[in-house]
């Protein structure tokens, strides 16, 4: 069976044969997701796009980040980089991507403009995110090494799928609507660091909102544009993974349980040192004047993302090992969004900080990990080490995510948490409206 067809399959799946567990996890991102869209609301980024957006006018039906409803596309559009602009969403390592903000904004798109219910909204999400995340898996590693940004390539299909099914999509009106993807899923990785970065997730809702509803308008596509000749597949990917992929299709693993979610508003690339040097200086009281060196070792995918020796902009500190470590080190909190300024790229102390900061790759270590040393000034070495991979029950799981919701909104993180909690007497409506202004 080819990859489409377990595309089109998953992409059918009954709600009753979702496992609860997938769904839990699905709930716990739609909720982090609002978090980080209406934290994100008075970034530059989210200003500018509602302006240039809400000027273009057409029908409003869909709820927008910040604003005033709007057409189904472009409320995807804002609401994806909106939620993006923080960088602070989650993330999925099997391919390195952020699932919620590239697919929910699609998915509630679609869903307010057809009147699902909430849980439907949800469900669909889930879909569309499974299926991001295994064809993202398949594009392999050298499509991300390459420079492209999972999140807009592999999250478009996600977007499609879940608009799609939301629209009421048949199974061949479906592959139309990811064979329309396959030559619309865009974005890079040269942008991050910039504005640009969060506008490739927008870019992904949108895709996949357009290429839904042109797909149940009656546009049509090639067969296969995923693997078929000079598809999506072989033309963006030098190494494709071809084997391993589907063999445990849902409903029997869903891979997107293994969904990770960043308690430090920066890269997740990161965020193991960030854990490890925390815990040191909490065991050790260390502070940056007892450092004379701190010897990282981290994978080497990581190295071209967020190993930026000299950030110029608040935006380039969250992709920096050097200062971040710094911060951690100096007690400045990596999860406050309102600590990433132009001013801390230009802190003296952190600049003579970073010079100490050595990094390296290391194939031995996986993209969720975090393996090096302190050497002190005063003589000896501390070793200190993270892994991301290690479970989080459940329990202490909504406990994080309610904390970094209170620390970003205040009282209004309760109202969504509740509303989420809820979601099966709610439509996607009643839930929208709490994005916006109406």
């Amino acid at each position: 069976m080819t990859t489409l067809e377990h595309v089109l399959d998953l992409a059918a799946l009954p709600a009753s044969s979702i496992p609860a567990a997938a769904r839990q996890a699905a709930r716990f991102s739609l909720y982090d997701w609002m978090v980080c869209g209406l934290a994100g609301t008075t970034e530059p980024l989210a200003v500018l796009l509602r302006k240039v957006i809400g000027a273009e006018g057409g029908h409003p039906v869909a709820s927008a980040f910040g604003g005033p409803a709007l057409p189904a596309r472009a409320a995807a559009l804002v609401n994806g980089a909106t939620s993006h602009a923080l960088d602070y969403d989650d993330t999925h390592f099997a391919h390195v991507g952020h699932p919620s903000v590239g697919i929910y904004p699609a998915a509630l798109a679609a869903a307010e403009a057809v009147d699902a219910s909430a849980a439907d909204l949800a469900d669909a999400f889930l879909l569309g995110a499974e299926a991001s995340v295994r064809i993202g898996m398949q594009l392999g590693a050298v499509h991300y090494n390459r420079g492209f940004h999972q999140t807009a390539t592999a999250g478009a299909f996600g977007a499609t799928i879940a608009a799609g099914r939301l629209y009421g999509l048949d199974r061949g009106r479906m592959r139309a609507a990811i064979g329309l993807c396959a030559t619309r899923a865009s974005g890079l990785k040269s942008q991050f660091g910039t504005m640009g970065k969060p506008y490739n997730a927008g870019i992904a809702a949108a895709n996949g909102v357009e290429c839904a509803a042109l797909a149940l308008a009656g546009l049509t596509s090639a067969d296969d544009g995923l693997e078929g000749p000079q598809g999506f597949v072989p033309s963006h990917s030098d190494a494709p993974v071809t084997t391993g992929i589907w063999d445990a299709p849902p409903p029997g693993r869903f891979l997107f349980t293994d969904v990770k979610y960043k308690l430090h508003a920066c890269c997740h690339g990161t965020h193991a040192m960030i854990e490890a040097l925390a815990a040191l200086k909490a065991a050790a009281g260390l502070d940056p004047a007892q450092v004379a060196a701190i010897r990282l070792r981290t994978s080497p995918r990581w190295l071209r993302v967020c190993d930026l020796k000299a950030p110029r902009t608040g935006l380039e500190v969250k992709f920096s090992y050097a200062w971040l470590a710094g911060m951690v080190l100096a007690g400045i909190p990596t999860a406050a969004d309102t600590a990433y300024t132009d001013a801390l790229a230009a802190d003296p102390a952190l600049a003579a900080f970073a010079g100490r900061v050595q990094v390296t790759g290391d194939a031995a270590v996986d993209d969720m990990q975090a393996v090096g040393e302190v050497v002190l000034a005063l003589g000896g070495i501390l070793p200190f080490a993270h892994d991301l991979a290690a479970p989080i029950p459940a329990q202490a799981l909504q406990a994080s995510l309610r904390a970094k919701g209170r620390g970003l909104l205040g009282d209004r993180a309760e109202q969504l948490w509740t509303a989420v909690a809820g979601l099966d007497g709610l439509s996607a409506r009643a839930l929208g409206k709490m994005l916006g202004t109406g």
